[in-house]
C-alpha cells in the first residue's frame, strides 16, 4: 500500500517517471529472475552443508540423551 501511494506522489510531481518506472518495473523483475533462482539454490546447499555439519552436534544433545535412556 505504501509503494502505491508513493507511486502517486511520483505521479504527480513528475508523471514521465512514474509512467517510465511503471513499465520498466516487469522488465527489471524479468532481469532480476535468474538472480533470485540462483539465490534460492545457493540458500539451499548452504543449509545443507550446515545441516550436516552440525547433526554431530544435534545428536550429541538430543532429548532423549538428557532424560537418561
Amino acid at each position: 500500500m505504501i509503494a502505491f501511494l508513493l507511486w502517486c506522489m511520483l505521479f504527480v510531481m513528475c508523471w514521465p517517471v512514474a509512467l517510465l518506472a511503471l513499465i520498466a518495473y516487469p522488465f527489471v523483475w524479468l532481469l532480476l529472475l535468474p538472480f533470485r533462482i540462483a539465490g534460492i539454490a545457493v540458500h539451499g546447499a548452504l543449509a545443507l552443508v550446515t545441516a550436516v555439519i552440525m547433526l554431530p552436534f544435534r545428536l550429541l544433545t538430543a532429548p532423549f540423551r538428557i532424560a537418561g535412556v
